[in-house]
């Protein structure tokens, strides 16, 4: 199911278990996964497109292994807040992978995660060619990451309102 805000995605999730967060590019896709209590991203593979049923099946296999509770993609909007055509391809995406999975489905904006993701492995003094290797699963790790976030500050005021 896919779900369109951050707040509907968070009610979808059971109370733990791994998020999947994913960068999609047009020749890959990076792949990040939190821990089970939703605290850290982690950056786990860069995944090479070929055609779209052999991508989710690899996706469903990290699924499985990892323990995942649902996935979150970025949403790659235009900087004015409108969606272009890889807003649009991201969309299809997921509605393509919502065929091959019961666990929710989200979008988290993506604007400027690679320019970050860079940032943050230029600091690393991390050479040119070993950025381009992790750069996608790197930009995948800070979407997730802005989710959890995201996730850590709703149920904290849930359980402020609660009090």
């Amino acid at each position: 199911m896919i779900l369109a805000d951050a707040e509907s995605f968070a009610a979808a999730l059971p109370a733990t278990g791994a998020i999947m967060g994913l960068d999609l590019g047009t020749k890959t896709i990076g792949v990040a996964i939190s821990d089970g209590l939703r605290g850290a991203a982690t950056p786990v593979e860069t995944v090479r497109r070929i055609k779209f049923t052999e991508d989710a099946q690899r996706l469903l296999a990290l699924i499985t292994a990892r323990g995942v509770a649902g996935v979150i993609l970025g949403l790659p909007l235009n900087m004015d807040g409108t969606e272009g055509p890889r807003a649009q391809s991201t969309r299809a995406f997921a509605r393509n992978f919502e065929k091959l999975t019961t666990l929710p489905i989200g979008f988290w904006d993506e604007r400027l995660s690679t320019v970050a993701a860079e940032r943050v492995l230029i600091e690393a003094d991390m050479s040119r060619k070993r950025r381009a290797e992790v750069i996608d699963n790197v930009a995948a790790a800070y979407i997730l990451q802005g989710l959890l976030d995201r996730l850590t500050y709703l149920k904290s005021s849930n359980q402020a309102g609660q009090a």
